[in-house]
């Protein structure tokens, strides 16, 4: 059925036959009759009514001025690259002259046709497999242009060209095939890919965020640590200065160096009783019996320090600063033995 399909001729356009000169003529609308006048040409008949000397003048061609629909049969076509193709088409022609389409081809359908069937041929040769199937469009205005520039002198004007089917050799097509699944697999590895990435920048810019946010809060920590601690240690200054003005004060009375002697033998004393809880390896003086001793040295020590203020002091009070030097001694000797 495909074989004979390819034989059979191009279906001829519909037309209403020639009709006899009896005188008077009634011509259809869109319908052009071509009269000749003792063999030669003699003038067209118009749609309407219309007079004719019998004998002498004869109907010889009737063209329809509608659009004719012309199908195109399928043939084969090699492209640019070399792949046989089997594609058909439709053509669209109407007749715009029709004295021309009498007299300036014998059959202008099969011109048409066979004109229409090489140029696709040739600009089919022009373009890959690929161009073929992306400008069809294309394709179709290069053969209507094609068309109209040769059946300008044939009366008949090209109005537009479709192609119906493209039939492609099975191995070419399998190739085609694959190359569609390739590119698909391809599209999704980039796809994936990219969703991919995009999930690692996100996770990177989310970690940098909250690597920033937790400097921010370690360094506000920070500082308010530190502005806390400052506040702290003057605090402890302030309390430290109060307590050395009120200690001095104390000392600058009447028994103030009594007093402080007594304090640092009771201290003496506490340190000894707490050696043996904080370490079990202990490092003792050579005379450790001896608080008067240790209670003198820490004394000088104290004197050694105080020494200017304690020459202005023994000016003004010499006798209270021996009574309070007895006072201390006595005390010491009391405290050592009742350790003892």
């Amino acid at each position: 059925l495909k074989r004979a399909a390819q034989l059979a001729p191009a279906p001829c356009r519909w037309n209403s036959g020639l009709p006899m000169n009896i005188g008077v003529l009634f011509v259809p609308q869109q319908e052009a009759w071509v009269v000749e006048r003792m063999g030669k040409f003699h003038r067209i008949l118009e749609p309407g009514l219309n007079f004719l000397i019998p004998l002498l003048d004869r109907i010889r061609y009737v063209q329809s001025l509608k659009e004719i629909v012309i199908n195109v049969p399928e043939q084969s076509a090699v492209t640019l690259d070399n792949v046989t193709l089997q594609i058909d088409g439709v053509l669209y022609l109407r007749v715009m002259d029709p004295y021309k389409a009498s007299y300036g081809v014998e059959d202008p359908e099969y011109a048409v046709t066979q004109l229409a069937q090489t140029t696709m041929r040739s600009e089919l040769g022009k373009l890959s497999l690929d161009r073929v199937f992306r400008e069809r469009e294309s394709l179709n205005a290069s053969i209507v242009d094609a068309i109209n520039q040769a059946s300008d002198c044939w009366g008949i004007r090209c109005l537009r060209y479709e192609i119906k089917d493209i039939h492609v050799p099975p191995r070419v097509k399998e190739s085609m095939q694959m190359q569609v699944e390739a590119e698909r697999r391809k599209r999704a590895t980039v796809l994936e890919s990219e969703g991919t990435r995009e999930s690692a920048i996100n996770v990177a810019e989310g970690q940098k965020q909250a690597q920033i946010l937790a400097s921010e809060a370690e360094k506000a920590e920070q500082i308010n640590k530190a502005a806390g601690e400052a506040n702290a240690m003057l605090v402890k200054a302030r309390a430290k200065a109060e307590a050395i003005q009120l200690l001095a004060a104390a000392l600058a009375q009447q028994h103030g160096n009594a007093a402080a002697s007594l304090s640092v033998a009771e201290q003496y004393v506490n340190a000894f009783s707490k050696i043996a809880k904080d370490s079990n390896t202990v490092l003792l003086p050579a005379n450790t019996g001896d608080v008067t001793n240790m209670v003198a040295q820490a004394l000088g020590i104290y004197t050694t320090l105080t020494k200017p203020q304690a020459v202005k002091t023994q000016d003004e009070m010499p006798s209270a600063h021996e009574d309070s030097h007895s006072s201390a001694t006595e005390v010491l000797k009391a405290e050592q033995g009742s350790s003892s």
